[in-house]
């Protein structure tokens, strides 16, 4: 178990208006820790509240609540440009649709550099190029397409540009927010291991956010689970796959197609249905097994312990 935290998030609450005296909950009280070095599976339906949580921690939306301290100073605290500046080179972002994340005016050499240019990290014009260089080659693209712009590229390869784009400014930690939903499937194996691989190159720290718990579980060392703006369970990934406790998370495995016939031939999908749920008290975060919590109140605490044979 790695024990450096890198990011706590603490009771984070992202609330927006939505007409009069009205506030849709993205985010409501959500708590967990990332570890150096690892990556923190976030995974729910549409609508849930992951990417809004991914976004408010690296203060694209300021939080309506809570706190979000990344090695141990409050994010949302820092106020001035140079503070701004400086944790924004420690945390990057890599986002769901490449092909509107990246300036259609812009060539992939200066789309990559602007991280670099806005920290003062390259000397000249010289340093700047073969930086871009080294950053197209290690995300599987070659120094040429540096003069090329964002329409001459597939999908697949916008993502990595994008990739190369967050590594520029050497972060610590990337939040990864649905990198891989708008590509085929056959590109997104491609794309996570990319970033497996240069995770482990470069000692990086992954918030990786996605719907597809399959995919989740194969890069994911721990995983948490959110429904409608809460988490619900959070897990190691093999002890989530294993003994899922919250009916919702049971309801996302069962929904997860197998290559195997026989499999798919009997598999029953679990309907989830938020009406079973004891209303007597509310809910709060319980470990159910060491490192394996549930969303639950005190009577669903005992049944779901009994379930495990606890």
């Amino acid at each position: 178990m790695k024990t450096e935290k890198i990011l706590e998030v603490k009771h984070l609450k992202k609330y927006f208006p939505a007409g009069r005296n009205r506030l849709i909950k993205a985010v409501d009280d959500v708590s967990f820790d990332i570890y150096k070095g690892e990556t923190f599976g976030l995974v729910g339906e549409s609508g849930s509240g992951k990417s809004t949580t991914g976004q408010t921690i690296i203060r694209l939306y300021d939080a309506t609540d809570g706190e979000v301290l990344f090695h141990g100073e409050n994010v949302h605290a820092k106020k001035s440009r140079a503070e701004k500046l400086k944790f924004n080179r420690k945390m990057q972002m890599i986002f769901q649709d490449p092909s509107s994340s990246l300036n259609p005016r812009m060539t992939v050499l200066d789309i990559i550099a602007e991280g670099l240019d806005v920290h003062h990290l390259v000397k000249n014009e010289k340093e700047r190029k073969e930086r871009v260089e080294q950053l197209l080659e290690a995300v599987g693209l070659n120094k040429e397409h540096a003069t090329r712009f964002p329409h001459e590229f597939s999908g697949g390869q916008r993502q990595r540009i994008g990739i190369a784009r967050a590594l520029a400014v050497e972060p610590e930690l990337i939040i990864c927010d649905e990198p891989i939903s708008a590509l085929d499937v056959s590109i997104q194996a491609q794309v996570v291991n990319l970033l497996k691989k240069l995770q482990k190159e470069r000692g990086l720290t992954y918030l990786f956010i996605a719907h597809d718990l399959s995919m989740v579980k194969y890069i994911s060392d721990r995983i948490g689970v959110m429904h409608l703006g809460h988490m619900v369970e959070l897990a190691d990934s093999e002890e989530l796959y294993k003994n899922p406790v919250h009916p919702y998370t049971k309801s996302l495995l069962s929904a997860i197609p197998l290559p195997d016939p026989e499999y798919e031939r009997g598999r029953t999908r679990i309907t989830y249905d938020p009406s079973i749920h004891d209303t007597s008290e509310e809910p709060k975060f319980r470990e159910i097994r060491p490192h394996h919590w549930v969303r639950c109140t005190s009577k669903e605490f005992e049944q779901y312990k009994k379930e495990l044979g606890e």
